[in-house]
């Protein structure tokens, strides 16, 4: 049995619906029996024999068409000039390995079985820069096991990606990212816009940005010294500290009394709610010769994060800007952090072996990978990513 290939599908007649689309879930039916393809479904019957040849009508500068869909002119295609000539190897290594975990799986497609509206532009390989809307873009819509494109539920929004191509951070969440290393292999990535950070919500962020949050006790008027790249508080260390982990003590994480030393944006943040006797712009402004204007978006993680209740410190340790506590009640009753937190630009290209390095490193000392993308308007969004296996 041969199909045709032409505007970017291929069409096959016969009793292909039987065959492929009823018993299988390929592709989506036609009129009379016949049944549309995406390039890459049609790979795969390529490789399995259950199609002899695509006949590539494009090639055909005259041709036929008989009343079951196959070309009489033009090239006839085997798999591996099929493959060649249509570039879905990327694609066709996810969607043969879905395949044999089980799964039944669509492309992404407006019109195509398990799609609602949908952004075409990721199937045919648009970049992620151009993707627009609150569905993001994807390649493949994968069912239930034992479902199929009939029962309209989708498990999965698969996402196709190489190991080389930096994918917009802003065009993630709802979908998970299949990484195509260069050995073939594939790593599977869950991705989520809206993860649960303390208050989970975009008003905990303006409060975090405005005041103080829950730290409704907290001193006023502190008296402090600024040096280099710290703030050091000889006052309210037990009010800073012991209740609200603020700044570690400077004598050592052993010591029960003793200074205070604050991080610049602690001190930023503290200081900007009248904690301490020191100028805003002055923190500010050392903060600014030490990292540069990168310290505007950290502060306003940090508020953020405050403002939803949890605790941010320094995450440096684990080659993130934050670590994250999200429950706490005193020094002594400390639990480990859930979360770690990377704070990117609004534009930030993530590029998969960077994602890889930071959620297995997350993942490896039982933590959370979460990215937060600060825009120029102050809104920031959240993305979790972590590893699946389907």
């Amino acid at each position: 049995m041969d199909g045709t290939f032409a505007d970017g599908v291929v069409r096959v007649g016969g009793d292909a619906r039987q065959r492929f689309y009823d018993a299988h879930g390929y592709g989506r039916p036609l009129d009379r029996n016949r049944i549309e393809l995406a390039p890459v479904e049609a790979a795969h019957l390529l490789s399995r024999g259950d199609l002899d040849a695509v006949v590539d009508a494009s090639a055909s500068v005259s041709r036929s068409t008989s009343d079951s869909g196959s070309d009489t002119g033009g090239d006839r295609l085997g798999f591996r000039a099929f493959l060649a000539r249509t570039g879905t190897a990327l694609r066709f290594t996810v969607y043969k390995d879905l395949r044999d975990r089980g799964f039944y799986l669509s492309p992404a497609r407006p019109e195509w079985p398990g799609v609602d509206g949908g952004d075409p532009r990721a199937a045919e390989g648009v970049g992620d820069e151009d993707a627009t809307g609150d569905t993001p873009p994807a390649d493949f819509v994968v069912y239930p096991r034992g479902k199929g494109p009939w029962d309209d539920v989708v498990a999965h929004r698969i996402r196709v990606v190489g190991e080389r191509r930096g994918v917009a951070a802003a065009s993630l969440g709802g979908a998970v990212v299949a990484i195509v290393d260069e050995d073939g292999e594939l790593t599977y990535f869950e991705t989520d816009a809206t993860p649960e950070i303390g208050a989970d919500d975009a008003a905990g962020d303006r409060r975090g940005q405005r005041d103080a949050g829950a730290d409704t006790d907290l001193p006023g008027s502190v008296d402090v010294d600024l040096l280099e790249d710290r703030v050091v508080c000889y006052e309210a260390a037990e009010a800073l500290y012991e209740s609200r982990f603020y700044g570690q003590r400077l004598f050592g994480r052993n010591a029960d009394s003793g200074p205070l030393q604050l991080s610049l944006v602690e001190a930023a943040y503290l200081a900007q709610r009248g904690v301490l006797a020191v100028d805003p712009e002055a923190v500010v402004d050392r903060a600014h010769d030490v990292e540069g204007e990168r310290f505007d978006r950290r502060l306003r993680v940090y508020a953020a994060l405050r403002g939803r209740g949890v605790v941010p410190k320094s995450g440096f340790k684990f080659g993130a800007d934050f670590r994250v506590y999200r429950t706490f009640s005193d020094v002594d009753s400390l639990e480990h952090s859930a979360d770690l937190v990377r704070v990117v630009g609004p534009d930030h290209t993530v590029a998969p072996r960077d994602l890889s390095l930071d959620v297995r490193l997350a993942g490896g000392v039982r933590k959370r990978m979460v990215f937060a993308r600060t825009a120029v308007n102050g809104r920031i969004g959240w993305l979790s990513v972590a590893r699946i296996t389907l």
